[in-house]
Parts: C-alpha cells; structure tokens; sequence
C-alpha cells in the first residue's frame, strides 16, 4: 500500500502502480479517475433519527440511537466514519475502519485480522490516507478484479461462491459485496470483523447462526432484550433477486458505462442514482421511464408502510417488557417474549438497513416485513395476558414526536456527547490524519 498524501499524485494515491501512473496520455485510466473524484459531489445526507425519531428506540444502547445518517459518496467514507458520534477514543476498535479504503486491507494483512481488530480505532487512523481507492476493488496491476478482505473473502466461500469461481459479472458484484453486506465485531477474535454466513446468507440462517452461539451485539436497556443488528445487506439482497439471475449486478446499474472522447469505454466510478442513466442502463428491458419510477415508488411505500406497523409496534413491545421487568418479573418468565422481539427486530433491520431494498429486492423486503410483523403482535399478545396477570404494573411509552424527546426519553445526553466528539476531533484529528482533508471542509 502506498501512503500519499496528495490528490495531484491520485494514481498512486488510488493504490495504481507507478507505471499506470506515468501513463497520463491514456483516457481509459483518467477517465474512471475523474469520475472517482466525483463522489466527492455525492453529499447530500439525512438525518434518520430526525426523519424517523422511533428508530432511537428500538437501537437504544447500540451506538446507532447516537446518529445515523443516509449514506453518501465514497469519498466521504473516511471523514464520516471519523465524525460519525458511534466513533472516537477509548475502546472503538479499527475494525470500524475496515470498509472505509484500502489502508484496512493492507493493515489485516500486516498485523493479522485479530491484530488489526485488537487495535484501536483512534489507533490506526493516521493510516487510513485514501477513502475507498482503486486497491478496495482492483489488483494491482490494475488488470483485474479482486476482493480486498479476507473476511469476505471466506464468507463469499462459506456460501459457495468462491471468487475465482464466479463470471465476471459476478465478480464485479462480489467486489461491490465485500462492504456492502451485513457482518458483526467477532468478540471471541479481538473483534475482527466476520460476516455471519456459515448457514446461508438470507434473514434465517444468519439468524439461526446467532440464536445457536447465543450472540447478541448488545442487551436493549428499555427491555433488556439481547438484540442483533443488521448492517446493510445489500448484496444478500441481490443475490437473490431476479436481477442476479439475470447477471445485472451493481456494476451494472450503479457504475454505467461511459465512452470518453477518443472512443474508449469505461465504467463510471460516480456510484449513485441509476434514474440518472436510464437509457444507457436500464432502457433495454425497461421501455418507460416514467414507469419504472412508478413502479419504484409504489415498492417504495409498500416497504415504507410495512416498516412503520413494525416500528410502532415494536415500540410498544420494548417499553411493555421493560416495565413487567422493572416489576420483578423473571428472565425465564419474559425470555419467550424477549426473544421473539430480537427476531422480529432482527428481520426488520435486515429489510431497513438495506440501502435500497425496494429495488434491489422488494418481494423479500416485504416478506421480512410481513414476518416481523407477526413476531411482534405475538410478543405483544404475550405481554397482554402477562400485563393483565400483573394489574399493578404500569407501562410508560417513550415520546417519540421527535428526535429530542425520544433521545431525552431514552436518557441520552446529546450536547455531552457532540462535546466528547469535538474535543477528540480538535485533540487527536484534525491536522494530524491524513484522510481528514480528503475531502472539502463542511
């Protein structure tokens, strides 16, 4: 890996060997550079917890209640990782870095995936230089393709799509899948990251990897349910649609191809709306536009409405729990209820935190939904007959009108912790890392 510091030296600075780098007469490598740099445009973020104040509850205690934005282009994964409140001194492991460019890679395969997940976040972040380059995808000789993480690397082998064995479509997919895919911090392995494929990769067999070794990625305050976070499993998505059978993959939608002025043809490295490029990428099985957005949209507010009935309902069941606990009740009493709220929570973070499923897998996005939403009417037909067994008990929902008041209903001290935040930004960041000025200043 090669730590450079400047974007006049971007073929170096994107993980390029030198002799591409001299190679500046040749349009097919300017060409995705220029469209790489382009990310950088891609800023336009929302506040979740702000739009959906609800979702403060059901991840209160995971780190994610503090902020949670929509995600951007990849030039900003360094500097949002860094800002992001879930961050900062302390016990943060790299492992939180382990997306975010080509350093990550390069520092498992020096220290071990469990020496690199044992250090800290703070630790290492003067060696992340460069947000998501050319090494995250490419080999280095620039000729190929390639999965830069031994984590994926073995989980894509757990479910027998080994790498090497895949089309180039596929391939180009799977480079996409190594980061956007769920996975967790393996506490047991200094917290290296480990993608939880070993049964299969859809809701139920991750789920079913998780009940059998009684894992859980925090224990919910108000409940004191043992919860389980999904992190946008975009590519378990995919792979399952009709999309994937057709071999249309992400490269295919997200990175169109172009043609520059000499007439040479590459892929665009700008990843963002697809409806941007619809007759290059998308006019050739779907002859309307107008109608395709339709039809997304309308996805769209299927998932959109399923989700709501879940949150509220889950809402609801965390807070009735936590008071039945509060009351005396046992964990061997409640454990049946906790445990069908992590299972629908769990399927219905699966469909949520894709970033897309409406698109990217609908028909299983609204069967998640569907599911989860009966877990949570089960748990909650359960803590009626327990709350009317126990008539002294009484249950105090969280405000969650808006953001402020289910963060003060969740007793989290926001100002505290954007101070926390400043101070190590001013203290260990700013001028000292160098992936920090990546990036134009916000």
């Amino acid at each position: 890996m090669k730590y450079l510091f400047s974007l006049a030296l971007s073929f170096l600075l994107l993980g390029c060997n030198q002799s591409e780098a001299q190679k500046v007469d040749q349009p097919a490598t300017l060409e995705p550079l220029a469209s790489w740099e382009s990310t950088s445009g891609n800023d336009e973020r929302q506040d979740m917890l702000a739009l959906r104040p609800q979702l403060i509850v059901l991840w209160s205690g995971s780190g994610y209640d503090k902020q949670f934005n929509t995600p951007r282009g990849h030039q900003f994964a360094m500097k949002d990782v860094t800002n992001v409140l879930r961050t900062g001194d302390g016990e943060y492991s790299a492992s939180c870095w382990s997306c975010k460019g080509p350093a990550a890679p390069a520092m498992m395969e020096q220290f071990g995936e469990n020496g690199f997940g044992a250090k800290t976040f703070a630790e290492v972040g003067h060696n992340m230089d460069v947000s998501v380059g050319c090494d995250d995808c490419h080999t280095e000789d620039q000729q190929g393709l390639q999965i830069a993480r031994p984590f994926a690397q073995k989980a894509m082998a757990k479910i027998q799509q080994d790498f090497d064995k895949q089309n180039p479509a596929w391939q180009g997919a799977q480079t996409c899948g190594q980061c956007h895919v769920t996975y967790y911090f393996q506490p047991e392995q200094e917290n290296r990251v480990n993608i939880p494929w070993i049964f299969g990769s859809d809701a139920d067999a991750i789920e079913k990897y998780y009940d059998t070794r009684r894992f859980y990625d925090w224990i919910h305050p108000l409940s004191g349910a043992p919860m389980v976070k999904a992190r946008h499993p975009e590519y378990e998505h995919w792979s399952r649609s009709i999309h994937a059978k057709q071999d249309v993959t992400c490269v295919s939608c997200h990175m169109p191809k172009k043609v520059d002025e000499n007439g040479r043809e590459f892929h665009s490295h700008n990843t963002g709306n697809v409806m941007d490029n619809f007759d290059s990428v998308c006019a050739s099985c779907h002859v309307s536009k107008d109608e395709l957005v339709g039809t997304l949209a309308k996805r769209k507010q299927q998932i959109d409405d399923a989700r709501s009935e879940v949150e509220k309902l889950l809402v609801k069941a965390h807070a009735e729990a936590g008071a039945l606990w509060r009351s005396g009740l046992s964990q061997t009493q409640l454990s049946p209820v906790l445990m069908d709220i992590r299972h629908s929570q769990w399927r219905w973070d699966f469909a949520v935190s894709s970033h897309g499923v409406h698109a990217h897998n609908p028909k299983e996005g609204l069967e998640l939904l569907r599911v989860a939403k009966r877990q949570a009417q089960e748990a909650r037909a359960k803590l009626q007959v327990m709350l009317s067994q126990n008539p002294e008990v009484n249950v105090e929902y969280p405000d969650i009108s808006s953001k402020a008041a289910a963060h003060a209903a969740t007793g989290m001290d926001i100002e505290a912790l954007e101070k926390q935040k400043q101070q190590f930004l001013n203290e260990q960041v700013r001028g000292k890392w160098p992936g920090w000025k990546q990036v134009k200043a916000e």
